[in-house]
């Protein structure tokens, strides 16, 4: 099975988190397949992110509300103004160490903020499919050397983590108290972690590289031995497309889906910059600044197999093409290039393979 681009065409698609950088990725796909995208999400928290979204091209190709999902009253406004059939949910507070900074704002958002948007799905008479977009980080993390799968249990420690739990388990108890009859086909996907063109956020090694490089700096690498499934951000987006159209169609598709890379790229931080510096070139170099900090995981990974089994899946673009289309982009921003025209030709080019 693969993704379709056409059976988007016409299709009433609710996108949270829209402004975001793996959210404007994905309005940007919706619209190219031409879908009639509704986006609801604060601002872009910096000020380039912002930029990334308006130079994109989107916002001109859809209906975008900037509003807060832990705001029910205005979200359901929007939500039923729009008659979605599709719901794609990524709105939440992403960063590890911000949620240590703001515990109760993390689970506020990415619990109640879950528990409104479903609010909204369980009075509507539009909606057919729901996707829930969480993490890798939703397992209780044994720090074993073999990928997690959809049965371990769930178990975040640091309060992102924990709260993307949640997330997921307000999901399936929506999904078993008002959904089992299928009226509404439900999955949630938890992604490995992701780069791409647009990612501008802080405490990620991959932003942290790029504007290490614009400034001509040495890397700081944080943590270079811990391992991460590292994967284009065109994957996971794939993916949840993929997941959203077939259980639309057959609800027997619903479920819970580990969407992350091969093996082979799951490698640690101080890899990955390796390989970034060899391609970004020009001479840079990276440093180990490793500090007594915030627990984060050592070593992560998941098992996608149920994805690949159930769906005939498997991923596109390995690391280097990865970090390759990565650099591209950002030299691209950096030079003042049209992104619009860029992103377009990156999502053609991807599902060309």
């Amino acid at each position: 099975m693969r993704l379709h681009p056409e059976f988007y065409k016409g299709k009433n698609v609710f996108v949270t988190g829209h402004t975001g950088f793996k959210g404007t990725w994905l309005c940007k796909m919706l619209e190219l397949f031409g879908a009639n995208v509704t986006g609801y999400a604060l601002s872009s928290p910096t000020s380039k992110g912002a930029e990334v979204f308006r130079v994109s091209g989107v916002e001109a190709g859809m209906h975008s509300v900037i509003g807060d999902i832990r705001d029910y009253q205005t979200l359901k406004k929007v939500f039923d103004k729009s008659k979605p059939e599709i719901v794609l949910h990524l709105a939440a507070q992403p960063i590890v160490i911000e949620s240590y900074r703001d515990p109760h704002g993390t689970y506020e958002t990415n619990v109640m903020g879950t528990v409104n948007v479903l609010e909204c799905v369980r009075q509507s008479d539009s909606v057919k499919s729901f996707l829930n977009v969480t993490t890798d980080k939703v397992y209780k993390n044994n720090e074993w050397v073999w990928g997690y799968r959809e049965n371990e249990p769930l178990d975040g420690y640091d309060p992102y983590s924990n709260s993307k739990s949640c997330s997921e388990l307000v999901t399936h108890s929506y999904q078993k108290s008002f959904f089992s009859d299928d009226r509404v086909a439900i999955s949630t996907a938890r992604a490995g972690n992701v780069i791409g063109g647009g990612d501008f956020a802080p405490n990620r090694i991959v932003p942290d590289s790029i504007r290490a490089a614009y400034e001509g700096k040495c890397i700081e690498v944080r943590n270079p031995y811990s391992t991460r499934p590292y994967q284009y951000v065109l994957e996971p987006l794939y993916v949840y497309l993929m997941i959203a159209e077939a259980q639309y169609t057959e609800p027997k598709y619903s479920g819970w889906y580990n969407v992350g890379p091969d093996d082979c790229d799951c490698v640690t931080t101080g890899e990955l910059t390796d390989l970034f510096c060899r391609i970004w070139s020009n001479g840079i170099s990276w440093k180990d600044v490793s500090v007594e900090g915030p627990h984060e995981a050592g070593f992560l990974k998941l098992d996608c197999s149920k994805v690949k089994n159930t769906f005939d899946w498997k991923p596109h673009w390995h690391i280097t093409k990865a970090l390759e289309k990565t650099v591209e982009w950002a030299k691209a921003w950096r030079n003042h290039d049209n992104i619009s025209d860029l992103m377009k030709k990156q999502i053609y080019e991807f599902m060309e393979e």
